[in-house]
């Protein structure tokens, strides 16, 4: 058995589908059919149930897949300290995360990891919060990153520092002229937000109702980039993480306003898969994540 044809079955069984196992491994649907029969042959046993065009795995696919999956974490973290064993780290690191943290949080980060190992093939997608925490806990990437972590079977998180809130309005609104504004003074305003199936929105929506803050939401977006076009025009205020703002802030198009006697943050926190290890090559971007300040 090579391991090879362990990787097509563990692809197969995380994506349930034999045209994405076969796209994964450069191969034809046929090639991925034939060598799932003979791992049945082999082991005299059905690994799989067909359900039109997915699959699931039967009990016995199930054990297989788990043996399989420890080999193949096993074998690709050898990979990663051979080639880590001379003057310079390489390997691969697939970083699945939420697009604001992608391009504000982790913007900088990218930048020094490439300049400090090069000849690590770094992958970053950017998907919504719901499909990172699919992609850790299938093995699809090798971090995830989130905001409001939840805990999520199958995964283990890891805190990052949180993002400050602060309030974005026009230049010429009136809380513009302040320095800082208590939170009861939105009452009744005009207000942008992300779209309720958010963790954001979720989020805001808790501390406006615990602080008796009823706002009238007037557009609702899911994400940050449109938020603040939005205000810029005029539609209402925002609450949005800080670091998110600083260019707008900076060139006069949008005023930030902190929020006076409490501070309100956004947790954000790295996501790995539980019981797979961490190929060297991720853990020197989880370092850089968690300590973004550290000479690498």
């Amino acid at each position: 058995m090579q391991i090879e044809t362990l990787k097509v079955f563990c692809d197969l069984v995380e994506s349930q589908s034999f045209s994405q196992s076969a796209i994964r491994n450069f191969i034809t649907q046929s090639a991925v059919s034939q060598q799932v029969r003979n791992l049945e042959a082999r082991f005299d046993t059905p690994l799989l149930i067909r359900n039109g065009r997915s699959v699931t795995p039967t009990t016995s696919g199930r054990i297989l897949y788990e043996a399989a999956r420890e080999i193949l974490d096993r074998f690709e973290r050898m990979q990663s300290e051979i080639k880590s064993s001379g003057s310079e780290m390489s390997g691969s690191v697939k970083v699945a995360t939420i697009y604001t943290v992608g391009l504000y949080e982790m913007s900088m980060v990218i930048k020094t990891f490439l300049k400090a190992y090069p000849k690590v093939n770094l992958e970053v997608e950017y998907l919504r919060a719901n499909r990172v925490y699919e992609y850790c806990q299938r093995g699809l990437v090798d971090i995830g990153v989130v905001t409001y972590p939840q805990a999520r079977k199958g995964i283990r998180t890891i805190p990052l520092p949180s993002d400050r809130l602060v309030l974005i309005c026009p230049p010429d609104h009136l809380f513009a002229r302040r320095r800082n504004i208590e939170l009861g003074r939105l009452d009744g305003e005009n207000f942008v937000s992300f779209t309720r199936d958010l963790p954001s929105r979720r989020a805001l929506d808790k501390v406006l109702r615990d602080h008796k803050v009823k706002v009238r939401t007037v557009m609702e977006f899911d994400n940050i980039e449109t938020i603040k076009r939005s205000v810029e025009i005029g539609a209402g205020v925002a609450i949005v993480p800080l670091m998110s703002v600083q260019r707008e802030v900076q060139s006069g198009t949008l005023a930030q306003v902190q929020f006076k006697g409490e501070s309100f943050y956004r947790p954000l926190a790295i996501l790995v898969r539980q019981n797979r290890e961490v190929t060297p090559a991720a853990q020197k971007f989880i370092d850089l994540m968690t300590h973004p300040k550290t000479e690498l």
